[in-house]
């Protein structure tokens, strides 16, 4: 039995492609461009991940219901002498979809979510009660809205996908007075059907290569995966009678690896055969693909037998980050707060959809607060004012990041140093292991500059050459720059002085 379905607490049902991707480094700083005339409350608010996932015909085998979720925040804002404050109380939070405002007949869950999760739903009411229009509750000072049975699928086009819908979100005060309101986007998308990709010819055939399990009758349908096989936001950290599903399924699809290695590989399940869900600035900016913050499916597969738990424990910033821009250790990013109790998404977007994105509808709601697409830069939006003093993440001594850095076991071999942009440098890792590893440079400010992959070297060390360029191919200021290298087995430090 699942026992959150059955008490309708299921956590996060969602499906994303890498939770917990890197966030931007840039620290924000103040613009001089004018903001848009913003009144005394703001909302900032996001989804928890970079897309949720559902199946739309659950005859059969069902994966993931309808299940969506926002979280915000309402800041009151500052001025010239009073600082910007988080509240929670004496203001309302609501949420509705515009042109999104039914979800049977777009998909058959509620048909069989009575087989399914033991539940007799009444229509377009989702596992935990909610509609497609509501309030949010307050959770740890934090607003939210969990299981909202969204469909991506508009009222007057229910058969054309739309998996970025938008939400709006309305702040009231006492007796109803509207405060603010923005338009997030809560992702949602049926692409995760196993049939369409050309991978199995039918659901029955999926189902029918089970019968080998111990006590399992494909005929006894609808079946649902979760019964079997974990899932956290279904079953909570329970790996089920038959293992993890995160592991079977990697475990299973591992040959993908060399088939169709890459992203396309990951696309074949997870939302990208129209929806390309990895839409965010470390994804489009930055040429980031899953397997740089997950590895390969024997990856994801070994690291869950050795004892990791899918959705629990999942790749950190700080990886690629220095930890002033990383989360606490053992915190995942999307559960983070940062400067002055802030949500790091809230500033920086969904895993996976990090500012700015690629999806116009994504970045609304930074151009309706700042003026502009991409993380949240401008100060005067919650100040009111441009503040004196460090910002957000801080300002970090050139010997704090250095000595971090350092604590690396080994040490690179940099060669010329100086060097020149354009000529660059040539930096040695004594590692038998070039392709799994990457070199990370760091600016003095402890700002992630470049990644970059290695080769093996007639010597038999994993050899990187950095132009002295950043990640965008633009010219680096003359300076000291800091270098890892990590291969999961090997770690190592170095430095170069860049001259223009």
């Amino acid at each position: 039995m699942i026992h959150r379905i059955r008490s309708l607490t299921l956590g996060l049902a969602a499906c994303a492609v890498l939770p917990a991707i890197a966030r931007a480094a840039e620290a924000p700083t103040p613009v001089a461009a004018a903001a848009p005339v913003l009144g005394d409350y703001i909302i900032l608010v996001n989804n928890d991940l970079g897309m949720h996932c559902m199946n739309r015909d659950h005859q059969n085998l069902s994966i993931l219901p309808p299940y969506n979720d926002l979280q915000a925040q309402v800041i009151r804002r500052g001025d010239a002498t009073r600082l910007p404050q988080i509240v929670s109380t004496g203001v309302s939070l609501e949420y509705s979809f515009p042109g999104n405002t039914y979800s049977v007949g777009k998909t058959d869950f509620w048909t069989y979510a009575q087989s399914l999760f033991g539940v007799a739903l009444p229509p377009n009411v989702g596992l935990t009660g909610r509609t497609l229009s509501g309030a949010f509750d307050v959770v740890d000072g934090i607003y939210r809205a969990d299981g909202i049975p969204l469909t991506p699928y508009m009222d007057a086009a229910p058969n054309v996908e739309q998996p970025y819908q938008l939400a709006q979100v309305i702040a009231r005060g006492v007796g109803g007075t509207e405060l603010a309101r923005a338009t997030p986007v809560a992702p949602v998308s049926v692409q995760v059907t196993c049939v369409s990709t050309g991978c199995h010819s039918s659901e029955n055939a999926i189902l029918n290569a089970h019968s080998d399990a111990g006590g399992f009758n494909p005929n006894n349908r609808p079946v649902l995966c979760a019964h079997c096989h974990g899932q956290t936001p279904l079953t909570g950290p329970n790996p089920g009678t038959a293992g993890w599903f995160s592991r079977r399924i990697h475990e299973k699809h591992s040959f993908i690896d060399q088939t169709i290695p890459g992203i396309a590989g990951c696309y074949k399940c997870h939302p990208g055969q129209q929806a390309a869900c990895l839409r965010g600035t470390m994804a489009t900016d930055h040429g980031m693909i899953c397997q740089d913050c997950h590895g390969n499916m024997d990856n994801v597969k070994s690291t869950i037998e050795a004892g990791r738990i899918p959705w629990v424990n999942e790749p950190a910033c700080r990886t690629c980050h220095t930890a002033q821009y990383g989360e606490p250790v053992g915190q995942l990013y999307r559960n983070s707060r940062g400067h002055g109790g802030v949500l790091c998404s809230n500033c920086h977007n969904s895993p996976h959809a990090e500012f700015p994105s690629r999806e116009a509808r994504d970045n609304q709601v930074m151009i309706d607060l700042q003026g502009h697409a991409g993380v949240l830069s401008d100060c005067r939006v919650c100040h009111g004012v441009n503040p004196t003093g460090p910002g957000p993440h801080g300002i970090m001594a050139a010997s704090a990041v250095e000595g971090e850095i350092f604590s690396a076991a080994g040490r690179l071999r940099v060669f010329p140093s100086p060097a020149q942009i354009g000529a660059g440098c040539r930096i040695l890792a004594a590692s038998s292991r070039p392709q799994e590893g990457r070199l990370l440079v760091f600016d003095v400010r402890g700002r992630t500059v470049r990644m970059l992959r290695g080769e093996q070297g007639d010597d038999g060390s994993a050899v990187t050459t950095w132009d002295g360029r950043d990640q965008q191919g633009r010219d680096v200021p003359s300076g000291v720059y800091f270098l890892k290298w990590d291969d999961g087995r090997v770690q190592a430090a170095g430095k170069v002085v860049i001259v223009q």
